[in-house]
């Protein structure tokens, strides 16, 4: 029989099993055409490659590298959704479809001894496992991420034609396999939401200045944000007009003060730090502020639907703005007894320390590896936190209150959609036994919850008093000495943002 596709014979319109048979031979034909066929380099390339994917570990190489690399949160977001979705297919493979259709595996006749690979599987050959992750982690990448997932793809599909061109799987099983990867990708949206899913967040448009170009903005660069000198020159590039300051974080306040002065609104860079001192400045002097993302996290752009350099720009050029609410805590840090504010979360108890020392170790061996040493080393000698909060004294591990309510994102409280609301979204952890567990209890509840480990719900205002001297506190990642007593409340609307108008709406 021809290897040729063309002698496969066209079914007739006799009972389904002249179809199946057909389907068959034309899948066998296919599967003879390719491992017979010689790719130059290809040899030595995809049975290795096909290797590398054994168990999903270079899934797993590849999801760390973007986290790495990637220096954003959307890179991480896109990781992290591409490996869920390859548990996803790879469960879904191996608890169904293997058990459903026992395949055998093809004959290896055709394939040259220098593609086979050393280990035969020995599992059934439908659905092809491989391909399933394959398809699963790239489509997961691409939902979050189209730019990380245009990178995935092309080895994505170099691992699924691996499983024919090595003599694994027939094509069928590569097809279905990649279907289900596909389907388990969507799946997981269905669960969590990619951030172009969810409700624009914020209050309805507001007036701010149009400035083309840029022109009348002063942008102030905090250089010790990792990506400054990177982000200020897409500043540059993209608002030519603009005047684009980058300063040591000694000079931070006295050159935002000086800023807002001389510009009809204020351009800020760095992270949720840097951005706290900007907004409070900005609010003071009445003036716009534009938010340019250059820190590790980036909470308040974010959940302004401000990802990237291109999207504030946008907005600055265009006057699309809305107003934002700031939170407050009287007496604040400094002597004056002046309120401080935050923009994103207010904390007692174990979070702040965690800071403290996240941040005296992540110069040295990274962000995520500080966080983990400082969750071990604090939860490990430290004891409940004493206060009075409302007219009652009680033992807490943590207070959290944060500028206006976080929604759930899948299993976790991750998103504001409005941060107009006039409300705190308060959770206190109690106190007692197993902090660890009592603190993941509270991160996987959502608001307005209540249990013996913790409660939640929203709030205008809260009294804290009774705390012991040298207690820190932590407010948008900065740790301060709390005072003995103070009070957490909102200023409504204080300060108008620049935020690129949703794509639906600009398109009407």
């Amino acid at each position: 029989m021809s290897d040729s596709l063309a002698n496969v014979p066209l079914p007739s319109r006799a009972p389904g099993g002249r179809v199946t048979d057909w389907l068959t031979a034309r899948d066998h034909a296919v599967f003879r055409a390719v491992a017979s066929r010689h790719w130059p380099g290809a040899d030595h390339v995809l049975p290795r490659l096909s290797r590398s994917a054994n168990h999903g570990l270079l899934w797993f190489g590849a999801a760390a590298g973007i986290a790495a690399f990637g220096r954003s949160t959307r890179a991480r977001r896109a990781a992290v959704r591409g490996v869920a979705s390859l548990a996803v297919a790879s469960a879904t493979v191996n608890t169904v479809g293997k058990r459903s259709v026992r395949r055998v595996r093809p004959v290896l006749d055709s394939v040259p001894v220098i593609r086979q690979l050393k280990r035969q599987p020995i599992t059934t050959s439908f659905p092809s496992g491989h391909s399933a992750s394959a398809a699963a982690f790239a489509a997961g990448v691409m939902l979050e991420s189209k730019g990380w997932g245009a990178a995935v793809a092309p080895v994505a599909a170099a691992v699924a034609l691996s499983r024919v061109y090595t003599g694994v799987h027939f094509p069928s099983d590569v097809l279905v396999g990649a279907a289900v990867g596909v389907g388990a990708a969507f799946a997981v949206r269905g669960l969590v939401p990619t951030r172009d899913q969810l409700p624009s967040p914020g209050r309805p448009h507001t007036d701010a200045p149009r400035l083309p170009a840029g022109r009348d903005l002063v942008v102030v660069v905090n250089k010790a944000s990792g990506s400054a000198a990177a982000k200020a020159a897409l500043v540059r590039d993209a608002l030519p007009e603009a005047e684009v300051r980058e300063v040591d974080p000694s000079d931070l306040c006295a050159e935002l003060d000086k800023a807002v002065e001389q510009g009809r609104a204020l351009g800020v860079c760095g992270g949720d730090g840097t951005v706290n001192r900007a907004a409070v400045a900005a609010a003071r002097a009445g003036v716009p502020l534009a938010v340019f993302p250059g820190g590790t996290l980036n909470h308040f752009a974010y959940d302004l639907n401000i990802e990237t350099v291109q999207d504030t720009c946008r907005a600055v050029e265009a006057g699309d703005a809305v107003k934002v609410d700031l939170g407050r805590f009287t007496p604040g840090p400094n002597p004056d007894g002046a309120p401080g504010y935050f923009l994103n979360t207010f904390s007692l108890g174990v979070y702040p320390e965690m800071v403290r020392i996240r941040e005296h170790w992540s110069p040295r061996i990274g962000g995520w590896p500080a966080g983990v040493l400082a969750a071990y080393e604090v939860l490990r000698r430290e004891r409940p936190l004493k206060a009075e909060v409302r007219g009652k004294k009680r033992g807490m591990w943590m207070l959290f209150a944060g500028n206006g309510l976080y929604q759930r994102m899948g299993p976790t409280p991750g998103r504001r959609f409005d941060l107009a609301d006039g409300l705190l979204d308060v959770r206190v952890v109690h106190g007692g036994r197993l902090p660890g567990l009592r603190l993941i209890l509270a991160a996987l509840s959502g608001p307005l919850s209540r249990s013996p480990f913790h409660a939640a719900g929203r709030m205008r205002r809260v009294r804290v008093a009774g705390l012991e001297p040298g207690t820190p506190l932590a407010f948008d990642g900065e740790v301060v000495e709390a005072p003995p007593a103070f009070t957490i409340d909102k200023a409504d609307e204080a300060l108008t943002v620049y935020r690129p108008l949703p794509t639906v709406q600009t398109a009407l």
